[in-house]
């Protein structure tokens, strides 16, 4: 049942593979040392199939295009060399700091090196930048030696102010804004961190290297005040009038960048995103508005085509005011095309299944691309701000074809009764025994109202993990369900962070994610094993053949 498949041989090699859903496989390693000589050999020399890799403490998640590709690289895993990574050849990162942090005193009484010993020893070394996670820009820093090891705050500051220089087990950080945080602060610097102004936005991606400088004050470079202009002229496009509760800019995500601390986002519903992008002759990929539980209505700047799919809800169009040649409204079909004529508007009403709909303009919503997407990323708030009343949003032009598509029949959406959904062993599905698996599949989870797009939180009865301790931080996935301390699990969505310190005991197999983002607040979940087939990894706890678990060539 462990999920895991041991090498064999010794020397510098990769410990073991566990399987992370679908198209996914963690290895394990021995040291930071094998990390980092790994993530460089895998980003020098990508594995086909590869997508990302993502260093952690003490592992290596990559992400692949296939089931297939991801028991490939499983395999080959296994049988790579590992070198320590080589030193870059360019310059060193130099940030100057400010030692006066509120934890100064005390890092300096946990090391016994004294104030003026914890300066001397975080400026007298090179830090690497072993893997991000957290928060875009936060780089964990390893350094040539064991000083500064000194443990997290008991108790974690609800707000730790951005540029704030801190050390927490064997790493060293900067925040590069203003966030919760549990480590020991030492020092302030105006170096920023991130800056989406730069054409590399991290000042200091994986494998680069910092070095420290202490000096009495910071002088922060004030950024040039923004050219007076006025508000762009939407000359065809449409403007919102109510945004419901949530109505975000969404197309397939920015893929690539885990390794800057930025996870993918995106539509949850990429089918329904895509269907909608169809219909009205886009590209799959065209930017669209993601809205839950209804309530958005938009008006017509200039005549526009429209679709909208995803949870089926009654669609009501309204004529201008005034207007006697229209009769005082209409309704249109979902997953069809209509025509939004100027001054009309458009009502998406309370879904009758289903929690999220998509609304899809021909020629895609135009917003300002960011890494690549023009997706909202509520974790990290990269990327356009929700959409307000009174806003205007212009059609851009990714429309790819000259017709529009015919009208679509759409899948059953989850409504009052249980959905069931598909999953695979975790990667720490081996941190709970029997009983606690087979309470995770026998019993019904409720999606409780704090769920957001980062995760939904399940209500039931809560799960007991088999071992004591806490797990070191590793990449983690969308569909991953994390397990805290308290029992209740944390499906992850879109917008997770890209790392995560909680065993997951189960991943929903990837086809199954966008039905899993229309379960409604409210709604119930029943998970099931799926087929042993479908992942590169463990077979169904439980019901395992002798050498089901190993991932071998």
């Amino acid at each position: 049942m462990e999920a895991v498949a041991q090498q064999r041989a010794a020397g510098h090699k990769v410990g073991s593979v566990r399987a992370v859903g679908t198209r996914a496989v963690l290895a394990e390693l021995a040291g930071m040392e094998d990390v980092l000589a790994l993530q460089a050999r895998l980003l020098e020399q990508p594995l086909p199939g590869q997508l990302e890799v993502l260093a952690a403490a003490e592992t290596v998640l990559v992400t692949a295009d296939s089931p297939a590709s991801a028991r490939r690289i499983g395999a080959q895993l296994l049988e790579l060399d590992l070198t320590a990574a080589e030193q870059r050849n360019g310059g060193v990162v130099v940030i100057d700091t400010v030692y006066d942090g509120e934890d100064l005193a005390e890092a300096a009484e946990l090391t016994g090196l004294g104030i003026d010993g914890v300066i001397a020893a975080h400026t007298g070394q090179l830090w690497t930048v072993a893997f991000a996670g957290f928060a875009p820009g936060f780089g964990y820093l390893v350094g040539e030696n064991d000083l500064l090891t000194v443990p997290r705050r008991s108790s974690p500051r609800t707000a730790v102010p951005e540029g704030s220089v801190a050390l927490a087990g064997t790493y060293s950080a900067v925040y590069p804004r203003r966030s919760p945080g549990g480590w020991q602060l030492i020092g302030r610097t105006a170096a920023r961190m991130w800056d989406l102004d730069r054409e590399q936005p991290a000042l200091a991606a994986p494998g680069h290297r910092i070095r420290f400088r202490a000096v009495r004050e910071t002088v922060a470079v004030a950024p040039e005040p923004p050219a007076e202009t006025s508000p762009p002229k939407v000359a065809s496009g449409l403007r919102i009038v109510t945004p419901g509760l949530q109505s975000l800019i969404q197309d397939l995500g920015r893929h690539g960048h885990s390794g800057l601390g930025v996870s993918v986002a995106g539509a949850l519903d990429r089918a329904s995103l895509r269907r909608a992008n169809r219909l009205v002759g886009n590209a799959p990929s065209a930017a669209a508005i993601e809205t839950v539980a209804g309530g958005l209505t938009v008006q017509a700047v200039g005549d526009q085509v429209l679709a909208v799919a995803g949870a089926p809800s009654d669609l009501v169009i309204t004529g201008p005011a005034g207007t006697e040649a229209e009769p005082l409204s209409r309704t249109v079909a979902m997953a069809a095309p209509f025509a939004l004529l100027d001054g009309e508007t458009l009502r998406i009403g309370a879904p009758r299944s289903g929690f999220r709909s998509y609304l899809a303009v021909r020629g895609g919503a135009d917003a300002a691309p960011v890494l690549g997407s023009r997706s909202t990323d509520t974790m990290s708030g990269i990327g356009p701000a929700p959409l307000a009343a009174g806003q205007l949003l212009a059609a851009g032009g990714e429309a790819e074809s000259g017709v529009v598509g015919n009208p679509e029949l759409q899948p059953d959406f989850p409504g009052t009764g249980v959905t069931v959904l598909d999953v695979v062993p975790g990667p720490r599905a081996d941190w709970f025994d029997q009983a606690a698996l087979d309470a995770f599949i026998g019993q019904e989870w409720r999606v409780q109202p704090q769920s957001n797009r980062v995760g939904m939180r399940l209500d039931g009865t809560p799960l007991k993990r088999s071992r004591e301790g806490e797990l070191a931080s590793e990449g983690t996935v969308a569909g991953a369900l994390q397990v805290p301390p308290e029992g209740l699990p944390v499906l992850f969505l879109a917008d997770h962070p890209i790392t995560g310190g909680y065993p997951v005991i189960a991943v929903v197999v990837d086809s199954q994610l966008d039905r899993a983002a229309q379960v409604p607040i409210g709604g119930t979940i029943r998970f099931r094993w799926a087929e042993s087939g479908l992942h590169p990894g463990p077979a169904t706890p439980g019901h395992t053949a002798p050498n089901d678990n190993e991932v071998s060539n």
